[in-house]
């Protein structure tokens, strides 16, 4: 049966590199697609843009920046197709990378999101990310981050977390878990979104027969560093609260706050103090927010889980490297 794929891309001033995004779609060979160009507030003639080239793209403009979060759920509630790719503005799309996904989706009952390899833009052969995984001090480890492409992940797998720069997803499960934590905004939110699809019993699949380029971060670029820091741990630290098993929640909640609290520090030495206090304020936003968290997490434990968290670690287990987590976590301190 041949699918229909609604394709939502989020904007934000995002004019200088739309136009290559979606003549990237328009060459691509997979042709039940509507696309839905959710534009948050541009000032940047994003939507004139649109309107002149691509009068076929059905257009959502919002009052207000809502956010990746906010803007991907309004797009997902205006669409139609049986299954729903998240499609960031700053990449370039290969000719079949939808085809292969779709396909894929098709075949496999038990799988309910894919991602293909995302490749840098600018940077010839380096990956951007073949997935993220979960470690049991509540980060993420993103494997493939900045590595040269010697077809070392050229074999499908599980991974815990798709990247939100592009993911394929059922309809279906959608409807039944949701799709983004409207307190969310940015960041960490798809990771919540996989972690649900886990529990829910939907694998999550890395596919490296289809094939994108990513702009990694430009977004991210035009926002302050506090701002990102605020919300990427405010919500990582909400995703442990509601996802996680009682067991596990005892023991990792305490040390991932302790970490927070270490890189706050961290910070305040560097003279980054408005980092510091970004992630001090994502603590606080997570305690005055404890009781909503907590009925978000009964939903989700009583409603959504049938797998057991030991299913889940033993998926990120397979990949957990103690070296490419310092690795990260130093190029994450070095980044500002």
């Amino acid at each position: 049966m041949n699918k229909k794929v609604s394709i939502i891309i989020v904007n934000y001033n995002g004019k200088k590199w739309i136009k290559k995004c979606f003549d990237s779609l328009h060459e691509q060979n997979y042709k039940n697609i509507e696309i839905i160009f959710v534009d948050n507030a541009s000032i940047d003639g994003s939507v004139e843009l649109i309107k002149r080239f691509y009068p076929e793209v059905k257009i959502i403009i919002n009052k207000e920046n809502l956010g990746f979060v906010g803007g991907n759920n309004i797009g997902y509630q205006n669409s139609t197709g049986d299954y729903i790719l998240l499609l960031n503005n700053d990449t370039i799309v290969t000719k079949d990378f939808l085809e292969v996904l779709v396909a894929f989706l098709n075949k496999n009952k038990d799988v309910g999101v894919v991602q293909p390899k995302i490749y840098l833009t600018k940077e010839d052969g380096l990956l951007d990310c073949t997935g993220s995984f979960l470690n049991k001090t509540g980060f993420l480890q993103h494997v493939g981050f900045l590595e040269k492409d010697r077809g070392q992940y050229n074999k499908e797998k599980e991974i815990f977390s798709a990247k939100g720069a592009c993911m394929l997803i059922k309809r279906e499960l959608i409807e039944k878990i949701n799709l983004f934590d409207d307190d969310y905004f940015a960041y960490f939110e798809e990771t919540d979104f996989c972690w649900r699809s886990w529990l829910a019993g939907c694998k999550t699949i890395f596919l490296p027969q289809s094939i994108i380029y990513h702009d990694m971060g430009l977004t991210s670029r035009n926002l302050p560093s506090p701002f990102i820091d605020y919300h990427s741990f405010k919500n990582r630290i909400c995703t442990l609260i509601k996802n996680l098993g009682i067991k596990n929640l005892i023991f990792i909640l305490p040390l991932h706050l302790f970490l927070c609290v270490i890189i706050s520090f961290l910070f305040f030495i560097k003279g980054r103090t408005k980092n510091g206090w970004a992630i001090i304020k994502a603590i606080k936003w997570n305690i005055i927010n404890i009781r909503n968290n907590f009925q978000k997490r009964k939903y989700i434990q009583q409603k959504i889980r049938i797998i057991n968290d030991k299913t889940i670690f033993n998926i990120n287990n397979n990949q957990f490297s103690l070296k490419k987590n310092l690795k990260n976590l130093f190029l994450y301190l070095k980044r500002w």
